[in-house]
């Protein structure tokens, strides 16, 4: 599948779950939260089968709601054992990696979909569930919101369970003490807001650039801002009727409006070394203003913070849009976690991916504020106002890119995320970035 055609997938899916977090019907029966284990099969095979799961939520509260809902699932299946692995994000593309090479595959694990789960599939390692998501007149499809965001050529090899975006997140009471009265709306008068920021002692933004990713995502945000929706559209084409460059000028000014935040030293200390956790838990500590996170980033850096209670006085805001560019600032990037299926998983795998993500399980995850649920009418259990924020951001999108290093083949998004963090140090211009990154492009 080209390029172009996984784009304009990821506008359609978006769109359609946009659709399902904004419907305002009531469900046929109220959902309740799940307290009881789910109900057992009533000819569950009598021979012992093991499940194999890795999922990188190291945190609480998700990894303790993982935790019951296996405990609970074996528990009804009593020949269902079930083993967990946990991974911090960047040792869990690791050892993916590894396990992917030898063709040994858990039997399901954390997936962003896209341009990782096209090279799975090309590789035979992922199983088709299609078929059971359509049994039962499509029960448990039609009962997801985003699933096209883990398809490939028309077929589902995973599943989502959480879907949102990424946006700035900001110390209310930070902002206030370096008299800054509303968030700001355009790239200027988020500079000028730094530099309040700097000028009161307060850390502007925290980043987690030993991770790479974190800071890759204000080099996107900037590259949509000012080149809108069709300046990596028409780069990340991989088909012959390609008309864009990853060295077009939206991508090289994008390059300059970030080494503006370098320069002016609006970064936390130690920033080039921090992980996306160090990050988190400078802003949960109060040591920096801002953060630009996903949806995960509320419970994520509570959980990170000395207390574990993290910022009490949170705020959200869309990254600002760039004076005399072509994006809105209602555009968004983001995307979301979903869980992919190994080609050797048991038909029991698919079962408890399908009570993960059932109604009452993804009215946890809402309730957890873990993530934005993709279950249709799990929006209820969105408390957060913070969160609720960022679900309409989503549904109220102008646009919607998914994650640069995630669209694209994963030897892609490694290229990316290490191109840009020589902005961040310092050691190459936005212009050599730029051509490395094309030059990367060109030779997949």
């Amino acid at each position: 599948m080209n390029r172009k055609l996984s784009f304009l997938i990821s506008i359609i899916f978006i769109a359609v779950f946009a659709l399902s977090a904004c419907s305002t019907a009531a469900p046929t029966e109220a959902p309740v939260v799940a307290t009881d284990a789910p109900a057992a099969a009533t000819e569950a095979p009598a021979e012992p089968v093991v499940i194999t799961w890795w999922h990188i939520s190291t945190k609480d509260p998700a990894l303790s709601s993982w935790q019951k809902m296996a405990d609970d699932y074996m528990a009804a299946h009593p020949n269902v054992k079930i083993e967990i692995t946990v991974l911090e994000n960047e040792a869990f593309k690791t050892k993916l990696t590894t396990v992917m090479q030898s063709g040994e595959v858990p039997d399901i694990f954390q997936s962003w979909g896209q341009g990782g789960m096209i090279e799975q599939v090309n590789a035979g390692l992922l199983q088709d569930i299609t078929d059971e998501l359509d049994a039962n007149n499509g029960e448990w499809r039609n009962s997801l919101g985003a699933l096209d965001a883990f398809a490939v050529n028309g077929r589902n090899y995973g599943v989502p369970w959480d879907m949102g975006a990424v946006t700035f997140w900001y110390n209310k009471d930070l902002f206030a003490q370096a008299g800054i009265e509303k968030t700001p709306e355009t790239w200027s008068e988020f500079l000028e807001d730094c530099e309040k920021l700097k000028a009161a002692g307060i850390t502007p933004i925290a980043v987690g650039e030993g991770d790479k990713w974190p800071g890759m995502h204000i080099w996107a945000y900037l590259v949509s801002r000012i080149g809108g929706a069709e300046a990596f559209a028409a780069a990340a084409d991989m088909s012959d009727a390609r008309t864009g460059s990853f060295e077009d000028p939206a991508f090289i000014q994008a390059g300059y409006e970030l080494k503006k935040l370098v320069d002016g030293g609006y970064f936390q200390e130690g920033f080039l070394g921090a992980t996306h956790d160090d990050m988190q838990a400078a802003f949960g500590n109060g040591k920096a203003a801002m953060i630009l996170g996903g949806q995960w980033s509320p419970s994520v850096q509570a959980a990170n913070s000395a207390d574990l209670q993290g910022v009490k006085n949170l705020g959200m805001f869309n990254f600002p849009a760039v004076e005399g560019g072509a994006g809105l600032v209602t555009d968004i990037v983001g995307g979301g976690n979903g869980f992919a299926i190994g080609k050797d998983a048991e038909p029991e795998a698919i079962d408890f991916v399908k009570y993960l993500t059932s109604l009452e399980n993804q009215i946890i995850i809402a309730q957890d504020n873990t993530g934005i649920p993709v279950a249709k009418g799990a929006e209820v259990g969105l408390t957060d106002p913070n969160m609720v924020m960022v679900s309409q951001a989503v549904a109220n999108s102008t646009y919607y890119q998914l994650y640069f290093d995630q669209v694209l083949p994963s030897a892609m998004g490694g290229i990316i995320n290490d191109a840009v963090q020589k902005i961040f140090a310092g050691t190459a211009t936005p212009e050599e970035v730029c051509a490395e990154i094309e030059a990367g492009f060109l030779a997949q």
